[in-house]
């Protein structure tokens, strides 16, 4: 999600000036002058069958797996969703697009929606919140890319891992980062799977897409992401800026879905409920100032693609309504090298939960054209 408040970080000292607002507020870093944003949690987006009218879906079942990171045991929150068949079975990690409010709820309705179709095989979805984030746990440690990464790994290749029975048949479906860092992941060889959907990919946390990397900013985001993680100033910014019902339901009716009228009370508060969970501040911190970004530019973003030209089949689906700067790097995969089909579905920036049967769709045609036949 996004933060709302104003920051006066002066060029000549390491103070923050925290000004929060009463009513609709902005972030401004002061660099010279005041910048004014709206911190996007990733790209999203939607498709024509509203989230309005979607039905309830209860996972088939709910599990926590341990994660062991450095000297923590990390509860991590999975679902499976399947239909009782005897056909063949084959397996897909759906994997959440990561915001400050980053959920398995997400992928739900589309899980339900691909493993009731009855097609040549049956399809088993797991849905996995990452560690900080979701349901999961959140331990107060350094988050960073590698450290997602590392545990995207460990949950797809450790003994006890709940697809330890999937081998390289594993289909991976993921939004935004999510995506990006499982292509990341595939490229260097660390995990193997027959085919990826990303779903609106993105690269670029919601600082760094506007405000670009010289280090003059990378010491702003360092600054900031140092006061969020602060034992009391910490939490205190934390509730003004997202723990906010008003500023979660401004940040999905403005990007994070493209229908306002489909942004539900629900929603609101299922959002709002993650935002209260302990250690909720730590990964979001690492998220809004960069520090979960895969890559650093477009053209290493393009690379992860084009190393899986010819051995492993990806579907892309951008959105039309996501916000220009993400939307132009969805649009760089167009007819890229490595993209096997690219689509494009209406929606700003959380396409499989605002339109989970348009999204469903798609996923499902890419998975009966590339992998019903294997």
């Amino acid at each position: 999600m996004a933060f709302s408040a104003t920051f006066l970080l002066s060029p000549s000292s390491s103070t923050i000036l925290y000004k929060p607002y009463r009513s609709s507020p902005s972030l401004t870093l002061f660099n010279r002058r005041p910048l004014s944003i709206k911190a996007s949690t990733t790209s999203l987006d939607s498709s024509n069958i509203s989230v309005v009218n979607k039905p309830l879906t209860t996972p088939s079942k709910i599990g926590n797996w341990k994660w062991k990171f450095q000297d923590n045991s990390v509860n991590i929150y999975y679902e499976e969703h399947e239909n009782e068949s005897p056909k063949p079975c084959k397996n897909i990690l759906m994997i959440p697009t990561i915001s400050d409010v980053s959920t398995v709820e997400e992928w739900r309705l589309v899980a339900n929606n691909i493993v009731q179709r009855n097609g040549n095989v049956n399809w088993r979805a797991t849905i996995v919140d990452w560690p900080g984030l979701g349901y999961s746990d959140r331990p107060k440690i350094d988050y960073n890319s590698d450290v997602m990464e590392n545990f995207l790994v460990e949950f797809m290749n450790a003994p006890d891992s709940p697809l330890r029975k999937t081998d390289d048949e594993l289909v991976i479906f993921g939004g935004g980062h999510a995506a990006t860092l499982a292509l990341r992941a595939v490229k260097k060889g660390l995990v193997k799977t027959s085919a990826i959907a990303a779903v609106a990919p993105t690269w670029a946390g919601p600082l760094p897409i506007v405000f670009g990397r010289d280090s003059n900013m990378e010491s702003r985001y360092g600054l900031l992401r140092g006061t969020l993680r602060a034992p009391a100033v910490g939490w205190m910014m934390y509730n003004m800026l997202v723990s906010n019902e008003k500023s979660i339901q401004s940040q999905y009716k403005s990007h994070v879905y493209a229908d306002p009228e489909n942004v539900t009370p629900g929603i609101i508060e299922s959002r709002y409920a993650l935002t209260k969970r302990k250690g909720a501040r730590y990964a979001p911190a690492a998220f809004l100032t960069g520090l979960l970004d895969p890559v650093k530019t477009r053209e290493e973003f393009l690379e992860l693609f084009t190393g899986l030209e010819g051995k492993t089949p990806v579907l892309v689906i951008s959105t039309a309504g996501s916000p220009k700067r993400s939307k132009a790097e969805m649009d760089a995969l167009k007819g890229a090298k490595g993209v096997s089909k690219f689509v494009e579905v209406p929606g700003a920036l959380l396409p499989q939960e605002e339109y989970p049967a348009t999204v469903a769709e798609e996923l499902y045609k890419f998975l009966q054209e590339h992998l019903e036949s294997i």
